[in-house]
């Protein structure tokens, strides 16, 4: 009597195994780790509705994660990213931090989205409801604004016209220190300028460079930039002059880094320090606070600047002259 063997699909054993090993990973996946939201963020409604919509699945403890969100391997990458950027900022928790660290944080939101890396790429691929318009940037904006407004009768005038005024530390008086260990110095008003820029909240900003950070510029040797480096952004609200020309008005802050790359290995190498106002009142509560608040923003220029937000401008003029020869 004769047999008929019967043919194997090897589509269909394909799909078996590719069921078998996408049933396997399930097991492996873990629920995103829930936590209690212990204080909401107060602020308009308008403002309210464009962050719970673009920026809560991830900077908060209100997940609304979609249903692939939770399906191994997605689940994993979006567990890891939820779990960084819960570090980073989080909503649930905003009472925890101070009004001046609530207008930081506006800052660099509004930062992230102007430059389009907030939301990320990939979330809003995938969440196309999520995309930042420009009209929701001028809502942030309008909000980030209202943070720092400063009253007129507080306003600082310059000491001189022709001269930034900058806050003067006595000889005798102790600098302030930064809870990371970065310590204020008055000498960066002497160094060289490699660079300025102005913001949206009509800001002055001049930024300096010591020794080691200027012959990186010179030599284009800033990625990476070399342990010892110092660059200062210093920070001025703008002043009209009664002719119209615009001026370095009130001290608003001195922003230090400092390159040490084993002193700030979890900053990737960069030491974060603000000091605020006349008092030179250091920005942070921890020595973490530069890793929950500064880097994040920062790692997105590595590559660009060695993660400077203002490019520095070119002082080398020997190598400018030799390049003008060359053509």
């Amino acid at each position: 009597m004769d047999t008929t063997k019967k043919k194997t699909n090897p589509i269909a054993i394909v799909f078996l195994v590719i069921i078998g090993i996408f049933g396997a990973l399930q097991l492996f996946s873990r629920p995103l780790e829930g936590k209690a939201v212990t204080g909401k963020m107060e602020a308009p409604k308008e403002v309210i509705s464009i962050l719970e919509n673009s920026c809560f699945n991830c900077h908060s403890n209100q997940q609304n994660l979609s249903w692939y969100d939770q399906i191994a391997p997605v689940s994993w990458a979006v567990n890891k990213d939820i779990k960084r950027a819960r570090e980073v900022l989080n909503f649930s928790e905003w009472e925890k931090l101070s009004p001046a660290e609530h207008q930081g944080k506006m800052y660099a939101i509004l930062n992230m989205m102007q430059s389009g890396k907030m939301p990320l790429h990939e979330y809003t691929l995938l969440h196309p409801s999520a995309k930042i318009t420009e009209k929701d940037i001028e809502t942030i904006k309008k909000y980030t604004l209202s943070l720092s407004s400063v009253q007129p009768s507080t306003q600082k005038k310059l000491e001189t016209p022709q001269t930034l005024s900058v806050v003067s530390t006595p000889a005798s008086a102790k600098l302030p220190v930064s809870p990371n260990g970065v310590q204020y110095t008055p000498d960066f008003k002497n160094w060289k300028v490699i660079s300025m820029s102005t913001l949206f909240d009509n800001s002055i900003r001049v930024i300096y460079g010591n020794d080691i950070a200027v012959k990186a510029v010179e030599t284009e040797n800033f990625h990476p930039w070399p342990d010892g480096s110092i660059v200062v952004k210093s920070v001025w609200k703008q002043q009209a002059l009664p002719d119209g020309e615009i001026r370095p008005g009130q001290f608003v802050n001195a922003q230090f880094m400092v390159k040490d790359s084993k002193q700030y290995q979890d900053t990737e190498g960069w030491g974060f320090a603000k000091f605020s106002g006349d008092e030179l009142h250091p920005t942070g509560k921890t020595a973490s606070f530069a890793k929950e608040s500064c880097i994040a923003c920062h790692r997105q220029l590595a590559e660009k600047t060695g993660y400077l937000f203002d490019v520095p401008m070119k002082v080398n003029t020997q190598r400018l002259i030799q390049n003008l020869q060359k053509k």
